[in-house]
């Protein structure tokens, strides 16, 4: 499993693109300019005001060419073209109207009260003048720019603002986003141009899991394959996992292969405080996927919309989520199903789906993606160390070795550490101390230089993990360390141990009592050495005391109680059950694992104080290098007094751990796998808390 990045990403498109608020800006400001410039232009043409006596002045100097009476209000004077060269005319009209102003229609204005007596007025001036002398009096009717922008320029500016605050209000960078877009969907479609560039190459370490999902591509990509034989399509896959196991990673290969439209969203675009707008975007979604397919929608997260509707709802409240869960329901498997779309979602809490979600016909495949074994780390190591430059001593395998437990996004982590580290120190390429040194800082955090730590509280601390190394070495069913510090690091670790688990999935009354014995043994040290115990087995008491809990409540490990289990299977954590058993069992139950692990301790001790010269050789090497790996801990105790090589040795040398002589000589049990919880061994990296 990879989580490498395509160098250019291209962003990814909405199926609606909104308009963008730059482009309605420019549109504002044109027609504003627009708009003042009309308003100017006709200035520059209106007539001038005048009063009826200079009117009446005009006339009998016969400088009057027309008279209009408009809208019965005002009459307009248009003077002849001899009157328009005199220079009291000319120098007017030049400073009031401008050198532009046009030389047709009226020049100059007044109002009057009535037509009829104007008209009674104009007679009686010209009563003097013969009939072919004198101005005729017009009648006509028209609306100025002016007049309408007084009367309905206000309302006209305020539809125009309220479409302009509307179209921003419902762009995605507007002030008040998607509030009328809020039953839309939120995916982000990728196709064309924006295609993923992450292929199947670009994902290691999950092997099965692509297999089951490049079917689903080849499906796409060539159908008559399947249905020639009769086959459908399934119509939707889960991907299960912890965090950082690369669930999202491989629907992104998915897009990168498969070459139809990708819808891509989380659980949690669906999830809005209105009633309703959950639903409303399924539909959508749905809708708007159906008009592209065939195609393929990845939810990741689905748990934010996909919890069982039974937990946690409150009798006769109605449940946005419940209403978007029942929305998704009928979407992937109702009357209107379209067969072209197929869903993948991604979770790492399927216990807490809805059973509804999970049958098939919905979702047809569960793929199961784990944390990646010591071959499929080498191999999610061999794609990121590509784009690095590496020294000549940087081996994938060694590296492998060096992380058990993590998970594909913390390797992609120490990789980038490793690279930052060696730039840090002013270095040409990396080494392998810079890898160790990004481990180091991965699993206990960021060294502690400047940390003032007691001689004594140190040497507490050696000897409390050189205890872990010891029991491991010389019990046959542990794993012994890979490496051990009591370098300070992060808030509170004063050391850690670090084991390479084998890979198995069965595990018998001996192999989880030599696992609490090794936990035990930091402690069982101090107090063989000290004579007393510090709090720095926090971590130890933790999981010994879940392992002795499973062994007596969950796997029926136990003569007293005998083969009974108390764990729910059906979603509830280990312990978060509430009690199947009376008070004396529960009674029973205390004193069984008091007895499991006192047990322990005392085999524990009596380990301790026969290898006593070893414990003490192993707490002083570590007081001088604070830092010892498996090969410093064979050649300071010699080898393993059970022949065959170590997990991390075989990994190194390219083969197969043997197995013990117990393992040769054992049945190897049949049960149902599936049904077995998480068993809390000590295969991850343990800190030592103070």
């Amino acid at each position: 499993m990879s989580d490498t990045t395509p160098t250019k990403r291209r962003k990814p498109t909405l199926p609606n693109p909104t308009p963008r608020p730059g482009v309605q800006l420019w549109v504002m400001a044109g027609l504003l300019v627009l708009f003042i410039g009309m308003i100017w232009f006709n200035n520059q043409n209106a007539a001038i005001k005048i009063n009826q006596q200079r009117f009446e002045q005009m006339l009998a100097a016969g400088d009057v060419h027309d008279i209009t009476v408009v809208n019965k209000q005002l009459v307009e004077v248009g003077l002849t073209e001899a009157a328009l060269q005199k220079p009291q005319y000319k120098n007017e009209l030049t400073v009031r109207r401008g050198p532009f102003a046009a030389a047709q229609g009226a020049q100059y204005f007044f109002p009057i009260f009535d037509a009829k007596v104007f008209q009674e007025q104009l007679d009686k001036l010209q009563a003097n003048k013969p009939v072919d002398q004198r101005v005729p009096m017009n009648i006509g009717e028209h609306v100025s720019l002016l007049d309408i922008v007084s009367s309905y320029g206000l309302i006209i500016l305020s539809i125009i603002l309220f479409i302009f605050l509307m179209r921003r209000m419902s762009s995605a960078g507007g002030p008040g986003g998607q509030i009328f877009n809020i039953g839309k969907s939120r995916a982000a479609l990728f196709e064309g141009g924006d295609k993923v560039k992450v292929t199947f190459k670009d994902v290691a370490g999950l092997e099965e899991a692509k297999e089951e999902v490049q079917e689903i591509v080849e499906f796409l990509k060539n159908p008559s394959k399947f249905t020639i034989l009769g086959g459908k399509i399934p119509k939707g896959a889960l991907l299960v996992g912890p965090p950082g196991t690369g669930k999202t990673l491989l629907a992104k290969a998915v897009a990168g292969e498969a070459d139809v439209p990708f819808f891509s969203l989380s659980g949690s675009d669906f999830v809005e405080m209105f009633v309703g707008v959950g639903a409303a975007r399924v539909r959508d979604l749905f809708k708007q996927a159906k008009a592209k397919a065939p195609c393929i929608i990845f939810i990741d997260e689905i748990d934010a919309v996909g919890r069982s509707r039974s937990k946690g709802s409150m009798p006769g409240g109605n449940d946005e989520r419940e209403n978007t869960l029942n929305s998704l329901l009928v979407e992937m498997d109702g009357f209107g199903t379209d067969s072209g779309v197929i869903i993948l979602a991604a979770t790492n809490r399927p216990d807490t789906l809805d059973s509804a979600l999970l049958r098939p016909g919905r979702f047809d495949r569960q793929i199961s993606i784990d944390k990646p074994d010591i071959n499929g780390r080498t191999q999610i190591f061999n794609v990121h160390l590509k784009p690095l430059t590496l020294g000549s001593d940087v081996d994938a395998k060694k590296l492998s070795a060096q992380t058990p437990g993590f998970a594909g996004a913390e390797i992609a982590n120490v990789c980038n550490e490793a690279a930052l580290i060696a730039a840090r120190r002013d270095k040409k390429f990396i080494t392998n101390q810079d890898f160790t040194d990004a481990i180091d800082r991965v699993i206990g955090g960021l060294e502690k230089k400047n940390k003032i730590i007691s001689p004594g509280e140190k040497r507490i601390v050696a000897y409390h993990e050189a205890g872990h190394a010891i029991v491991g070495w010389f019990l046959e069913h542990t794993d012994p360390l890979v490496k051990v510090s009591i370098v300070p690091r992060g808030v509170a670790a004063l050391g850690y141990a670090q084991y390479l688990p084998k890979e198995q999935f069965l595990y018998n009354t001996e192999q989880l009592i030599d696992e609490m014995c090794m936990a035990l043994g930091g402690r069982a040290a101090e107090e063989l050495v000290f004579g007393k115990i510090s709090t720095g087995a926090l971590s130890d008491l933790e999981r010994i005391t879940k392992m002795a809990y499973s062994i007596v409540t969950m796997y029926g490990m136990n003569p007293k109680l005998g083969n009974v289990s108390f764990y729910d299977s059906k979603g509830q954590n280990e312990y978060g059950f509430s009690k199947p058993y009376s008070e004396a069992t529960s009674q029973m139950i205390d004193e069984e694992v008091r007895t499991i692990i006192d047990q322990a301790y005392t085999r524990t001790k009596e380990l301790l104080v026969e290898r006593r010269h070893e414990l003490e050789v192993i707490a002083k090497e570590l007081l001088e290098k604070e830092v010892l790996l498996q090969d410093d801990l064979e050649r300071l105790v010699g080898k393993r007094p059970f022949g065959g090589q170590t997990n991390y040795q075989a990994h190194m040398a390219g083969t197969d751990r043997s197995e013990t002589a117990s393992e040769r000589h054992a049945e190897h049990p049949e049960t149902s796998l599936g049904d077995l919880p998480p068993l809390h061994l000590p295969g991850q990296p343990e800190a030592e808390t103070v």
